[in-house]
């Protein structure tokens, strides 16, 4: 019988299939005996991972849907809570009961054997992201039979708080960057040569500086015309109306954005295109602005000046959850702001020796792609024979 692995991806947006999709076709060109299953929950998704996958042999491809009254629920519920994720899970469980091994790049899934009975599933966990906040050493991620992890950072911290061990974890490097097309190719969206500043923030309505400094920084651009703004928040953050942070207690009502922005000649606002998920806006611009998104370790992968926004108070220095903020100053106010944004442009190589060594840490890097290191890594782990790898092409 062949090996019957499964590749999820079930949110509510697409951003985490270019973390996980490249394997697809690695693990094709790997495995001798397998069948491969990939199953999206949105349209979006679907068409993302068809294109990074291209005609992958033994692969086929399914659109996941849940009944009628869950689509309406959804409508309702989905603001404040992943209804439709679960209710993805549970209405097609005959999928996934025939599959051998799950591989995902959230925890939401672990629900299909910890309540929907498939205790016979394997289930592996790709990383979506190289983040220093807490949920990226959680507890629940040591329920996964395996593990892949970007770089020695996480590795050597969840080994170390006993959240995975060596033998069932993996260092990959970062499988999105094998899924984007040339790097060299940037995009200048603002028809000036003023420098572009990328505000990127983040949708934890504790964490996140938009709901405490968000209009203000905005504010600030549209008044000063030294420099261009591309507003490109994480994609969540408009894909809900209310955020909620259990941990912190706080909920926040996401406001929608003044018009008067929107009509700026040197604001560009996107919440939501495929350029905010391909790393297009992170090419684009020539300094960072953002909170607690680990999208700045992309943006580092070239090293150029980083300013991070402290709009919650956090006593930083010492918390490992705001290690990347050692990467450039940290701002809490528009006056600061402006301080931080001056030194950028008067010393942008300021921070250029910390932005290498933490990337090296966090993204390890190698000749051979990220994808064909998991593929690798899932067939040893699992045993699987193996053929003559077939080289990679460069998506997107």
């Amino acid at each position: 019988m062949p090996h019957r692995i499964g590749f999820l991806f079930n949110h509510d947006a697409a951003h985490q299939v270019s973390h996980l999709a490249p394997m697809i076709p690695a693990l094709a060109n790997q495995a001798d005996d397998v069948e491969i299953e990939v199953f999206a929950s949105t349209e979006e998704q679907l068409e993302i991972v068809r294109k990074i996958a291209g005609d992958t042999p033994r692969c086929r491809f399914t659109l996941l849907d849940v009944p009628l009254i869950y689509r309406v629920l959804d409508k309702l519920l989905n603001k404040v809570a992943p209804f439709k994720r679960i209710a993805i899970l549970k209405n097609n469980l005959d999928h996934f009961r025939k599959l051998d091994t799950l591989v995902v790049p959230e925890r939401t899934s672990l629900m299909l054997r910890e309540v929907f009975g498939l205790t016979h599933l394997k289930m592996v966990r790709v990383c979506h992201g190289a983040g220093d906040r807490d949920v990226a050493w959680s507890d629940n991620i040591s329920k996964f039979d395996y593990v892949f992890l970007p770089g020695d950072k996480h590795r050597d911290r969840m080994i170390a708080l006993g959240i995975v061990q060596p033998e069932n974890s993996a260092v990959i490097g970062y499988m999105k960057f094998d899924a984007l097309a040339d790097e060299n190719i940037v995009h200048r969206p603002f028809k000036n040569q003023r420098p572009i500043v990328l505000y990127n923030p983040h949708f934890d309505p504790y964490l996140s500086s938009w709901f405490t400094l968000g209009e203000d920084v905005l504010d600030y651009f549209a008044n000063n015309q030294e420099f261009n703004l591309i507003f490109a928040p994480h994609v969540m953050l408009y894909k809900r109306r209310i955020h909620t942070s259990l941990t912190n207690r706080v909920v926040r009502w996401r406001k929608d954005i003044a018009e008067r922005f929107k009509d700026c000649d040197n604001i560009l606002v996107d919440t939501g295109s495929p350029a905010c998920m391909d790393m297009t806006h992170i090419r684009s611009a020539d300094i960072y602005l953002g909170d607690v998104s680990s999208q700045v370790y992309e943006f580092i992968a070239r090293p150029r000046p980083c300013i991070f926004l402290n709009g919650h108070g956090a006593d930083w220095q010492r918390d490992p959850k705001y290690k990347f903020w050692t990467l450039g100053p940290v701002a809490s106010s528009t006056d600061e702001l402006d301080q931080a944004l001056k030194a950028a442009v008067e010393t942008p190589h300021a921070y250029r020796a910390e932005q290498q060594m933490l990337f090296k840490s966090s993204i390890d890097l190698q000749k051979k792609s990220s994808a064909q290191r998991a593929a690798e890594a899932y067939c040893n782990f699992l045993g699987l024979d193996t053929c003559q790898p077939v080289p990679l092409k460069k998506y997107g």
